[in-house]
């Protein structure tokens, strides 16, 4: 693998070495015909044992991950969000249903796989007993496929749906992860993410090119790189965040404020990344009352959820809303905006 402009970090290193080997039998595994692919008529690769690495945010599991996927010469490979993941199963599950699929979860699992060797998860988690259900056999069948999946978690497989509903089902699935990849604990001291977060001024205001400026230099201080879209599903609608990387989503207040979007939307927003970033954050009034409700609610979910966020705004907390019916209420989101400013704020948050 190539090397990066990295800081020492003893964890990291240990981590890079485990994804070396990864890389290195990808690279010298000869292609052969195996299990699924042979049913489906694919000339596929051996399967290779991948990786789960999981630990606490802002050790840098997404970066290492990101520049493995982007070290790896093949153009058989797939980078993709876990949320953004079981959204676009679900989709396929659904037209597969429609269609009179015999068994629409083969169908689909032959769809993801057809010319794909390498599979990187970034921030695998199960939340959900729709997905819980599922990916035992999808995993299965990607495995067989001859498919090598390397993944980011915060958690360690065992705590994967924890507490979950019918979580017994969900068993097979773990054993089937720690037998095809290997765990691993990056177990670095430093919370890099949390670093550039209490170097930098988490809201920025006024408005104009200074305060664009700053968002931008901490969008990539926070590792940003070159964003996807973050697209999940909520309740059967598709909830879309424009920019997404390396944990960091990053929207602007219409995005959020301006759609009907509730309190359902923006737990799956909050759930799905470890830094929320909002710009253009306007004053608010009566006439936009609907958006300074929506406001409220966002901000409510992030506080209580200790998700770090980074604001560009028109004016100071206080000083957001001040006329309209729910100036008095907005006085509590003030106040947690403020706290939120901090620079260990979200240091406790688990995911």
């Amino acid at each position: 693998m190539a090397g990066e402009d990295l800081r020492p970090d003893a964890g990291q290193a240990m981590a890079v070495a485990l994804l070396q080997r990864v890389f290195d039998d990808l690279v010298a595994e000869p292609a052969v015909a195996t299990g699924l692919s042979r049913l489906w008529g694919r000339r596929d690769v051996a399967a290779v044992r991948g990786l789960y690495l999981w630990g606490g945010v802002g050790r840098g599991k997404s970066m290492l991950m990101d520049m493995f996927f982007e070290t790896y010469p093949g153009q058989d490979k797939r980078r993709v969000h876990f949320h953004a993941f079981m959204a676009d199963i679900h989709e396929r599950l659904g037209e597969a249903r429609a269609e009179g699929r015999t068994d629409p979860l083969v169908h689909v699992a032959q769809e993801v796989t057809t010319g794909l060797r390498l599979l990187c998860f970034d921030e695998l988690q199960i939340t959900d007993i729709t997905d819980a259900m599922i990916v035992g056999r999808l995993f299965g069948h990607m495995f067989e496929a001859g498919v090598t999946v390397v993944t980011t978690s915060n958690r360690h497989p065992s705590d994967l749906y924890k507490d979950g509903l019918n979580r017994k089902l969900f068993l097979p699935f773990i054993d089937l992860i720690c037998d095809r990849l290997e765990v691993h604990h990056l177990d670095s001291p430093t919370d890099h993410r949390q670093a550039a977060l209490a170097a930098s001024e988490l809201y920025s205001t006024p408005l104009g090119p200074e305060a664009d400026e700053q968002m931008d230099r901490i969008w990539t201080d926070l590792g940003g790189s070159v964003p996807d879209a973050l697209r999940l599903m909520v309740k059967g609608r598709e909830v879309v965040m424009p920019r997404y990387s390396n944990g960091i989503a990053r929207a602007d207040f219409a995005d959020l404020c301006a759609q009907p979007l509730g309190a359902s939307d923006y737990l799956a927003i909050v759930d799905a990344v470890s830094v929320l970033m909002i710009d253009n954050v306007p004053t608010l009034s009566r006439a936009r009352n609907n958006e300074a409700k929506r406001f409220v609610t966002l901000i409510d979910t992030i506080y209580e959820a200790r998700l770090p966020l980074v604001i560009s705004a028109e004016a100071q907390p206080d000083a957001l809303y001040v006329d309209g019916a729910g100036a008095f209420e907005f006085e509590r989101t003030a106040s947690r905006l403020i706290e939120m400013r901090a620079a260990d704020w979200g240091q406790s948050r688990e995911k």
